[in-house]
């Protein structure tokens, strides 16, 4: 997984910079994704997205774009924290200064990662980010025992809360992906997975 990831990133970033920056900025990601603390917002979560990106049979607007907000969308992460996203997106903004990405489509990556905060669907501005925000949260409308491992990882994330405490705000999020009319925005993920996302979210609040 890893070699494949270093030889995507690779891919994507050599039409902005040489290899020796593209290879800096592949370890300075490596390094945040490996942290002893991440247990689901790691590597496999950028490589099942990828993966997934590759298969879609979509009309996307800015490619390059849609696969730096997907590297970079999570490069901050801390279960204490509710910034997350900011300070993913401004990460990204330095970085993408660094590659010499333009402004304007810098300016996109950093919107697409501030979407992925409340995944609300007023900020599916265009097919891209209905894309990237229907690519983080597939695991959703994953079979069961999938599922369960995405859940176990999710607490192990959050370990520093006691149940009294993990259960009620777990309950909540997942009551509030419940209540929208769609968890998904494209047409592909609807089909392909919003029945069984939403099994699994019932399934999980009983068991909280």
């Amino acid at each position: 997984m890893i070699d494949w990831l270093k030889s995507e990133w690779l891919k994507l970033t050599k039409n902005y910079c040489d290899s020796p920056l593209a290879e800096s900025l592949w370890k300075d990601i490596e390094l945040h994704y490996t942290t002893k603390d991440r247990h689901y917002h790691n590597l496999s979560h950028i490589f099942t997205m990828l993966k997934q990106l590759d298969q879609i049979q979509t009309k996307i607007e800015d490619l390059d774009s849609l696969r730096f907000a997907i590297w970079y969308h999570d490069i901050i992460y801390k279960s204490t924290k509710k910034d997350n996203e900011e300070k993913s997106a401004l990460f990204a903004l330095k970085r993408l200064k660094r590659v010499n990405f333009k402004p304007e489509r810098a300016q996109s990556v950093e919107h697409l990662i501030l979407s992925t905060k409340k995944h609300n669907i007023l900020v599916t501005q265009n097919n891209d980010n209905a894309v990237l925000l229907d690519l983080d949260l597939s695991i959703l409308g994953t079979d069961w025992n999938t599922y369960k491992k995405y859940i176990s990882n999710i607490r192990k994330e959050y370990k520093i809360y006691p149940d009294f405490m993990y259960n009620p705000g777990r309950k909540k999020v997942l009551h509030h992906f419940l209540e929208r009319e769609n968890l998904y925005f494209t047409e592909h993920y609807k089909k392909q997975y919003e029945q069984q996302a939403r099994e699994n979210l019932s399934r999980e609040i009983k068991l909280l």
